[in-house]
């Protein structure tokens, strides 16, 4: 029988909301990899309710490594999203010491639309830089993206050249694949672009746009892009994927008139994602 991969998913438990742990859990499931939450906090809800209850669990990430690595745990990817607070990026470092052959996943999780979340300090912010220094894959949406180029938010869509020098200045930070979501790009279409350095090759997708956003969209993107290159897709194929299957996610939620707080209607969807897709959508740039 093939080894299941397994994935340790450093991330936030929200009781109410689809996102992080709630999303990443039965996405990679369906693809067929085994999470292994290592949760870094617990919520009552996302903290787009404005209103939740949180218990940081700080203290949890250092005696469950030290578990892990008694039990001679072996992980194929360790990933990191929300953190709730920059003491935890000391953890997620040890974390991705402690598996050198593991692929790094970081998504910076600090923002969006222009703007920092409120749980996220500036401490944290400026700390992100850490991980991206050792990551092999970042994720970061155009707001995140800028923070850790230290540049304005783009509020005028980007151009070619723009958005290709964003990319290699992220990588240059240490990540060997940069992938930045939803930039509105001159032309008036928005797209997902990719930045490998190995091959210095770039490659865009065009998005398919929807007068919404959800919670926990990019937890879906980053998911289904590490279920599909641990199932060995070449980059851009594992980029279509995760961009078909949200964009499908999305309209759903959408046709239903679903609260944004709510995130993504994909529990019914899940079967999509062991079906043949079409996968011929990427282009490069």
């Amino acid at each position: 029988m093939k080894e299941i991969k397994k994935v340790a998913a450093i991330q936030d438990l929200s009781g109410i909301g689809r996102c992080s742990l709630t999303v990443i859990i039965p996405v990679l499931s369906a693809m067929g990899v085994q999470v292994c939450p290592v949760p870094t906090a617990v919520l009552s809800a996302h903290t787009g309710y404005g209103e939740f209850v949180m218990r940081d669990l700080t203290d949890f990430m250092t005696p469950a490594l030290e578990h892990y690595k008694k039990l001679n745990v072996k992980f194929d990817c360790v990933y990191s999203g929300f953190l709730a607070s920059s003491e935890q990026i000391d953890h997620c470092l040890e974390f991705f010491k402690s598996f050198p052959d593991a692929l790094k996943v970081v998504d910076p999780v600090m923002g969006d639309g222009g703007k920092a979340y409120a749980t996220y300090t500036k401490e944290l912010c400026e700390r992100m830089s850490e991980l991206v220094a050792v990551a092999d894959i970042i994720t970061p949406n155009l707001t995140e993206a800028a923070i850790l180029l230290g540049e304005e938010y783009p509020e005028e869509p980007m151009s070619t050249v723009l958005v290709k020098d964003w990319l290699v200045r992220l990588s240059r930070k240490g990540a060997k694949i940069v992938v930045i979501t939803s930039i509105t790009l001159e032309g008036e279409k928005v797209a997902t672009v990719g930045y490998d350095s190995t091959s210095e090759s770039f490659w865009e997708l065009e998005n398919v746009l929807v007068p919404a956003q959800y919670s926990g969209t990019g937890d879906m993107f980053a998911s289904v892009l590490i279920g599909g290159l641990l199932k060995d897709d070449e980059l851009p194929v594992a980029m279509n994927r995760a961009v078909n299957f949200t964009e499908h996610t999305v309209r759903i939620t959408y046709e239903h008139n679903r609260p944004w707080t709510d995130g993504l209607m994909f529990e019914g969807e899940l079967s999509q994602l062991t079906s043949q897709q079409k996968l011929c959508d990427y282009k490069p740039i």
